[in-house]
């Protein structure tokens, strides 16, 4: 008699954990975000150009994992490209691509979070600029796929708003010729939905 009660007492009190467990874990949830991007390129021995001002917009979706980490794929239209001025005029580079992120998010404390991850990349358009008379032998021809990654933080309520920057390192070549990469800072808010 004493075994079936502590069977049933040792029953409810693993059923009693994992709830408790299960109720620590914030649920998952997916939205939409946008903000202001700040893009150049760095050419290798050139250092960087002028930068690019655009905007970026999307979808994500945020899977927890423990109480403090979580995984977000996010599916993004993002305006890249840089800004060459001389003597002569200006040159820019209108990048635009569809990116997908997926960024491993750390929660120190409930409304912060710090995030890193890889990021692939598909050029859908590209667009030449000249102001005045800048002139140039190079061709500009971009590649159409980048892959990078990215760093990251922010703020996010309880109420699923959030504001967050992330700095995006390109490692793939923007052209065949020479070293030129992506780098771009993205200011965003989102909302949960």
């Amino acid at each position: 008699m004493k075994i079936k009660y502590i069977t049933i007492a040792l029953f409810f009190g693993i059923i009693t954990t994992i709830n408790a467990q299960d109720n620590t874990i914030p649920k998952s949830n997916g939205g939409i975000k946008g903000g202001y991007n700040l893009a150049a390129v760095s050419f290798d021995g050139d250092g960087e150009t002028g930068q690019r001002h655009g905007f970026h917009i999307g979808v994500y979706g945020e899977s927890f994992i423990s109480e403090s980490f979580s995984i977000q794929p996010e599916l993004m239209y993002s305006q890249q490209g840089y800004e060459i001025t001389n003597s002569s005029g200006t040159f820019t580079q209108k990048l635009d691509y569809i990116n997908l992120p997926l960024m491993l998010k750390a929660y120190p404390s409930q409304n912060f979070f710090l995030e890193a991850g890889p990021q692939i990349g598909l050029a859908v358009s590209h667009k030449e600029e000249y102001d005045g008379f800048f002139s140039s032998s190079q061709e500009y021809d971009p590649n159409n796929f980048d892959w990078g990654v990215n760093f990251g933080g922010g703020f996010k309520t309880d109420s699923g708003i959030s504001l967050g920057v992330r700095y995006h390192l390109g490692l793939g070549d923007l052209y065949d010729e020479g070293k030129a990469q992506n780098r771009v800072w993205q200011f965003s808010l989102g909302f949960d939905l």
